[in-house]
Parts: structure tokens; C-alpha cells; sequence
């Protein structure tokens, strides 16, 4: 269950969270009035000249408020109000009117208005509407969550945890799932991204429609390629017959890219063009095909460095991270922690026909201190072995003991499910290996130069900001030695 979400407003400032505002006003200088204003505040804001455009943009993202004028030529206020309550129903509205009576106002609320404005108004009047619109907004989705409860919504069955951390993750995907924005879903391997690509899909308005998972890992450049795009029979040796792309498979539904970094540049121009267009054809074929999907993608490798790298479009990084979720790592909502053993042990305790009734005291504080390198993915099978391995009521420490020693020093503990995850876990290791040499090298360079970092750096050959770097990477200060 989420926590008290009425706190949504100060949460989002606290955790540097963006507020998205849409404004949509004929008035080229009330736009930019309002973008002026609303930027200076710290909220993003996306601006409209006629309401055909702002729902045009409604329908593919998310936005936390909207601000609309009442009279404008072609399609009015009201007409985008009741359209926004089809697209959007949870976001509040604020009209802006230059005929402030009473009669217009009443018939913007009739319709659905949280609030309304008059021209012309003054920044603070603005801001004041905002803030109670946003409170407002709060207090409905705590009201909802409270009420119909977490788990009521489909695909957050298999999400454990209430952790500040993952309440981020859940408001995330129930503000994006009534859109049709492409999402990015990144985070280390195991922590559930295709978790969130279902849950998105079943929340959204696509769910009676299909779910189509591909491992963009698992396939050679040719082999994805078919498989995303199809082939005409004859287009390639084996292709003894047509076959529909999972691009046409998911039509209707949503199709779900995982480690979508490990796309060749080749395929990614190709997947840019499916894209923009809206229509893909397969191999060997000439006729496009139109498509109607919702894109997830995920990765667990930065799309930004690998772009920076030259080894990822980005034109197509762009076009994928419309709108990010970002999961955390185990090591970052330890509170997390019982509740997720308890549950794999409860799970497989009935799976195996043992009663298995907790961990040893001791045994969870050996959990509360490991760092899980494999995050949920690792915990679920370091649980899973020791309820088949356990003899009493409790798991004790020992059962867990030497399966964490053998990850710790690389023996087979966490056997990677992919080579992404194999290089994570190598990259790891070393990083656990080389810790304790590299914090000695940078002791033992200061010592001998009495704490002076451009010294101890000139003496070892490193510039001084790398010294630095590195200092700070070790958690050590010049003048007073280590800081943790």
C-alpha cells in the first residue's frame, strides 16, 4: 500500500521529482507569460496554441495539471475540458477566462473544472491556484489508493515492497499507463523491468490486447530482425514460409524491448523508422504494414554514455525515453528487504511441502550487511536453496552463509541468466577485489606526502582531479583520513 500520497506535492520536491503542467492558451503572450512564471517555480511546462494540438499531446503523455483558456477560435475550453476527462479523468484542470461571471464559472465546474481564473491575473494568483490544484489532485489519488488498495490494480501482484523507493516506481506507472507514451524502463538485471512493461500494459487501455516480450539479447542482428519486422517466405535461406514480426503480433497491445542497447546499429535504424512511421515491412517484402502498438523498452546499461560512446542512435535514444522509470537496486530500499523474504519463503515453502516459518535473527542480519550484486533475481534464489536445504522451522545463518561467501568471492553462488548479467556480476567482483587495494595505494600516497593531494598525486603519476576522484570514490579526505 502506498503511503499517505496527500504528501505527493512535498515528496516531489523533496525527491527533485518534476511537476508536469499543460497550458493551452491562443495567446501567444499568456503562454509565455505562464512558462516564465511556472519555470521559475521549477515545473515543467509544455505550451499550446489550440486545443486540438494540447490533446493531441495529452493522448501520448502524462501531465500532473492543466491550464486552459475558455474562449479560443475553433475548438473552446470546454469542449478540451471534456476531452481531457476522457484522456486524462484524474488530472485537475484550471480555466483561465477574461469574463469572469459567475454563469461561466459555474458552467466550467459543471464540466469539470477544478478551478478558473481571471484575466488578467497576477504570478502569485497563478501560483496559488496551482498549489491548491495539485494538493487537490493528492488528496483524490490517496483517496483511490486508499480505498481500492494496491494490489486491486492488475500486474502489481508480483511488486513486494513499500519502500519510499519503489512507491516512486508505483505512482510512476499508474500516472503513464493511460497513455500510450513509449516508456524506458532501466535498472540493474533483477530487479523487475519486465514487471513494470506488464504492469503498464494491464493498467492501460490496451489490456485486453496483447503482451508480446522480446530479449533483444537472445537473438543474432538477422534473427532479430525477423523476428521484430517478419519475412516474406523465400527473403533469406530457412525462410521456408511468411511469418508475422512480433510487431504485428502485438498490434492492439504492447510490445516490450528488453536490453534494447544490445539493438546493433543497424536494426536501431531500422526500429527508428518502425517508429516514426507507424508501419513496418518485413523482410523480403515491399508492402508496409501499419501498426498499432505501445512501446516498453528497458535496459540496464546507460542509453546516454553508449550514445557518448557512438554505439547507440541518439535520435532513437530520444524517441524511447519519452517517459523513464527508473527501478532501484536492492542495495537502495534494504527496508524493502523482510517483506521480500518473506515472501519468497511463504512461496516456496508451499511449493517444496516444507513449513518453513522465517529467517534466524541472525541470519536476516547477514541479509540486512550483503549488497546483492543479483538484486531480487539473486535473493529469490539464495531463499529458494535454503528452504531445500534447511532442516528446522527457521532458516538459519549458516544455511545462507556459505552461499553468500561464494558470491562475495566468486565462486558459483548467483549464477548470472544472461551475458549482460555475467558482465555485471565480472564488473562487480573486480570492483569488491580491487576496493581494498586501491583505498591502501591512496592511504599510503598521502602518508608519505603529509596529506598533501597535489603531492601524493605528482608522486604517483595521476592527475590531481583524478586523485581526487578517487578520494572521494573511497570515502577518504586529505586532511582526516577516511570520512565513513
Amino acid at each position: 500500500m502506498l503511503r499517505n500520497l496527500a504528501r505527493f506535492q512535498e515528496d516531489c520536491v523533496a525527491e527533485q521529482e518534476v511537476i508536469r503542467v499543460l497550458a493551452v492558451d491562443d495567446d501567444a503572450v499568456i503562454r509565455n507569460g505562464l512558462k516564465r512564471i511556472l519555470e521559475a517555480k521549477g515545473y515543467e511546462i509544455e505550451t499550446f496554441g489550440s486545443g486540438p494540438l494540447a490533446l493531441e499531446r495529452m493522448a501520448d503523455a502524462p501531465f500532473d495539471l492543466v491550464i486552459t483558456d475558455l474562449k479560443m477560435p475553433g475548438m473552446n475550453g470546454l469542449e478540451v475540458l471534456r476531452r481531457i476527462r476522457d484522456l486524462q479523468p484524474e488530472v485537475p484542470v484550471i480555466m483561465i477566462t477574461g469574463y469572469s461571471t459567475v454563469e461561466t464559472a459555474v458552467e466550467a465546474m459543471k464540466n469539470g473544472a477544478l478551478d478558473y481564473i481571471a484575466k488578467p491575473f497576477t504570478p502569485e494568483e497563478i501560483l496559488t491556484k496551482i498549489e491548491a490544484a495539485l494538493h487537490h489532485r493528492a488528496v483524490l489519488l490517496d483517496d483511490i489508493y486508499l480505498q481500492k488498495g494496491l494490489r486491486d490494480f492488475h500486474g502489481f501482484e508480483m511488486f513486494i515492497g513499500e519502500s519510499r523507493e519503489m512507491e516512486k516506481v508505483y505512482r510512476r506507472i499508474l500516472q503513464v499507463a493511460p497513455t500510450d507514451s513509449t516508456v524506458l524502463v532501466t535498472g540493474e538485471s533483477g530487479t523487475g523491468k519486465e514487471l513494470v512493461a506488464r504492469a503498464i500494459h494491464h493498467n492501460s487501455p490496451r489490456r485486453e490486447g496483447p503482451f508480446v516480450a522480446v530479449d533483444c539479447t537472445s537473438l543474432v542482428e538477422n534473427l532479430l530482425e525477423s523476428e521484430l519486422f517478419g519475412h516474406e517466405k523465400g527473403s533469406f535461406t530457412g525462410a521456408i514460409q511468411t511469418k508475422s514480426g512480433l510487431f504485428k503480433i502485438a498490434d492492439g497491445g504492447t510490445l516490450f524491448l528488453d536490453e534494447v542497447a544490445n539493438i546493433s546499429l543497424t536494426t536501431q535504424a531500422k526500429l527508428l523508422r518502425v517508429l516514426q512511421e507507424r508501419v513496418v515491412t518485413p523482410i523480403g517484402g515491399t508492402r508496409p504494414i501499419p501498426i498499432n502498438i505501445r512501446l516498453v523498452a528497458a535496459t540496464n546499461r546507460s542509453l546516454r554514455d553508449l550514445v557518448a560512446e557512438g554505439k547507440f542512435r541518439d535520435d532513437l535514444f530520444f524517441r524511447l525515453n519519452i517517459i523513464p522509470v527508473e527501478l532501484p537496486p536492492l542495495r537502495a530500499r534494504k527496508g524493502d528487504l523482510r517483506l521480500l523474504t518473506a515472501h519468497f519463503i511463504r512461496h516456496y515453502s508451499e511449493e517444496i511441502g516444507k513449513e518453513i516459518k522465517g529467517l534466524a535473527p541472525d541470519a536476516l542480519d547477514l541479509l540486512d550487511n550483503y549488497d546483492f550484486p543479483g538484486n531480487v533475481r539473486e535473493l529469490e534464489n539464495l531463499i529458494e536453496r535454503s528452504v531445500v536445504l534447511s532442516e528446522g522451522d527457521f532458516i538459519q545463518r549458516e544455511d545462507l552463509e556459505m552461499q553468500v561467501q561464494e558470491t562475495r568471492t566468486g565462486s558459483v553462488g548467483y549464477i548470472p541468466h544472461s551475458v549482460e548479467e555475467l558482465k555485471e556480476k565480472k564488473r562487480l567482483l573486480r570492483d569488491r577485489a580491487v576496493e581494498p587495494l586501491e583505498r591502501a595505494f591512496l592511504l599510503d600516497a598521502l602518508k608519505r606526502n603529509d596529506w598533501n593531494v597535489t603531492r601524493a598525486a605528482e608522486e604517483v603519476g595521476m592527475l590531481r582531479p583524478n586523485f581526487q576522484a578517487l578520494l572521494k570514490k573511497q570515502g577518504l579526505s586529505a586532511r582526516k583520513g577516511p570520512t565513513s
